[in-house]
């Protein structure tokens, strides 16, 4: 049996992760909220993850619980692909407490919003996003976090991928 290993993380790296994440998905959450302006439940995702990040209390039925919630959101604004993304990006943020690793969905998510809110400038605006997600990140960790976030043309679309592997 082949057993995946997650890299381990410091304490500090991890809340510097699930902050970074947060940020993300923040930078999207008007695509849901302007869809959806009656459901919280992503901004009440990113409101949890800021919760442990400063206090660094742990309750997996919080964090758990939050994270389904805006993945539901997500799943529930499915007809509208921006808003989608942008709940998924906070459900990945909050999940961050609990696995490091769901930081990159909540920056992959955010830059798969971007793309489908305007594909027309989709390239511009993903690589400018994927800059300021870059810079925010705290430098220890950039290139091992940017480089498994990719951005593709494909004719005219604009593809955003994780790259897994060793470590994730």
């Amino acid at each position: 049996m082949n057993k995946s290993t997650y890299k381990k993380y410091s304490r500090e790296d991890q809340r510097a992760l699930a902050t970074w994440a947060a940020n993300c998905a923040e930078r999207v959450l008007s695509f849901f909220e302007k869809a959806y302006p009656k459901d919280d439940r992503p901004r009440k995702a990113i409101e949890v993850c800021r919760t442990w990040v400063r206090t660094g209390v742990f309750r997996m039925a919080d964090i758990r619980g939050a994270s389904l919630a805006a993945h539901a959101a997500a799943r529930d604004a499915k007809e509208n692909e921006a808003a989608c993304f942008a709940a998924h990006a906070a459900g990945q943020a909050v999940a961050t407490a609990h696995v490091p690793q769901h930081a990159y969905g909540s920056a992959y998510y955010a830059l798969k919003a971007i793309v489908s809110i305007d594909p027309a400038n989709a390239e511009a605006k993903t690589g400018k996003e994927r800059s300021w997600q870059s810079r925010r990140i705290p430098e220890n960790l950039r290139e091992e976090i940017m480089r498994r976030i990719i951005i593709q043309k494909n004719g005219k679309r604009v593809i955003v991928k994780i790259q897994k592997g060793e470590g994730f």
